[in-house]
């Protein structure tokens, strides 16, 4: 064998430890196994930046502990006083949503900085399948809300909240946050790529700030104004909480359940083609 060609067997021998695959075996693009496969590529990526980014780690996990214990020292007596039931079966399921919300926020933000960057338009031009992007970040949300939930729910645990419904209803009350949390950060992603000039922050900011306010877990319905209670009764927020606190501490369930499925699987209907048509843009015109 002649030199060179030695030269080029050394160059294409597999490194010890690594197992490549070869250029034959690539995956089709447009296949299933291309969007699992590149989708969780994408999704770990986006998990392992969230982990190494201080800001989304304080609005997904270290804001909603503080808020929850912030308003269990300074309403937490007031509010059991005036309902009878310890006021933590309503502001954990309260702040879980809160930290959905908020890091969904985090992260729309972290994305407009990828589109700015041009990180968007290098992947773009990646041969990846094109809806592994999107796929990737709900996927990397879901995973990121069960992380604050699960975190919001050992805090509150420490502050007297319960499973007092069985395992069954503890699983199906983790299940609803992410659920919730998938369709508003369809929503938001879909704001995040509408515009580059949208003020994304300040407005999905303020329109939190009143849910959060204007909701079932803060206090009870009956305490609104007349006029006002059958709208936070039937905001997204209150039958998400409602439905956490019939599975937790008991009460009604069924109908809270399907109301919060309506409005999470209604963002994901109302916002997905916008998320499509804006993550697609941002990355080719970045």
């Amino acid at each position: 064998m002649s030199e060179p060609t030695d030269r080029f067997m050394a160059v294409v021998r597999p490194v010890e430890g690594f197992n490549f695959p070869y250029p034959d075996k690539a995956l089709p693009e447009k296949s299933l196994n291309a969007l699992v496969v590149h989708s969780w590529i994408q999704a770990k990526r986006l998990l392992i930046t969230w982990m190494r980014d201080p800001s989304t780690t304080i609005q997904a996990l270290v804001y909603p502990a503080f808020m929850l214990l912030m308003f269990r020292v300074v309403l937490g007596d007031s509010i059991s006083a005036a309902t009878g039931q310890s006021s933590i079966f309503g502001t954990v399921p309260l702040i879980i949503l809160i930290g959905a919300m908020f890091g969904s926020i985090a992260s729309a933000v972290g994305l407009k900085g990828e589109q700015a960057s041009g990180l968007l338009s290098r992947f773009w031009t990646l041969p990846a399948h094109r809806a592994s992007g999107l796929v990737g970040r709900m996927i990397a949300e879901a995973v990121r809300v069960l992380a604050t939930s699960m975190v919001i729910l050992a805090a509150g645990y420490a502050l007297g909240f319960r499973f007092n419904q069985g395992p069954l209803a503890a699983v199906a009350l983790l299940a609803l946050p992410i659920v919730f949390g998938v369709g508003f950060a369809m929503m938001v992603t879909a704001l995040a790529t509408v515009s580059a000039n949208l003020p994304l922050v300040e407005i999905v900011s303020i329109s939190c700030t009143l849910l959060m306010f204007f909701n079932s877990g803060f206090v009870p319905v009956i305490a609104y104004p007349k006029w006002l209670q059958p709208i936070v009764a039937e905001q997204p927020m209150s039958v998400a909480i409602d439905a956490m606190k019939g599975l937790s501490l008991g009460g009604p369930v069924a109908e809270p359940v399907i109301k919060t499925l309506i409005w999470s699987f209604g963002m994901v209907a109302v916002f997905i083609v916008p998320a499509i048509k804006g993550f697609r843009r941002a990355a080719e015109t970045a």
